[in-house]
């Protein structure tokens, strides 16, 4: 089985648009601005998910899904220089931030991100 790189381009160019403002948001809320800055938000956001995508096309089940969940932690980790506990923190605000924002703008009826809400 192939990789199509085609997908994986469109799949990191749409989660990058997505996942960044949050992440950032949510970095600077918890780090601090000095330490979560935009571009470091982007790299966690291109990283992750193409290193997210690799791990599931390699492994499947819950072993995969630790395994990302931990390298996404780690990412944030090192990009916004925190320690383990405040990366989760960190991770959660901005799921939640994600979850509330969406669900405003899905009653507005403005823009659904419902599919992206799906977990693997």
């Amino acid at each position: 089985m192939a990789i199509n790189l085609d997908a994986l381009v469109i799949h990191v160019i749409l989660r990058v648009v997505i996942i960044v403002p949050f992440l950032w948001l949510a970095g600077r809320t918890l780090a601090g601005k000095d330490k979560a800055k935009l571009s470091d938000a982007v790299w966690i956001a291109v990283l992750g998910t193409v290193i997210g995508s690799l791990i599931h096309f390699a492994f499947s089940g819950i072993a995969a899904s630790l395994i990302v969940l931990v390298m996404w932690l780690a990412l944030i980790k090192h990009f916004f220089d925190c320690g383990w506990i405040k990366a989760f923190l960190i991770a959660l605000v901005a799921a939640v931030i994600f979850i509330i924002v969406s669900e405003v703008l899905q009653a507005m009826g403005i823009f659904p991100l419902r599919p992206f809400l799906r977990f693997p």
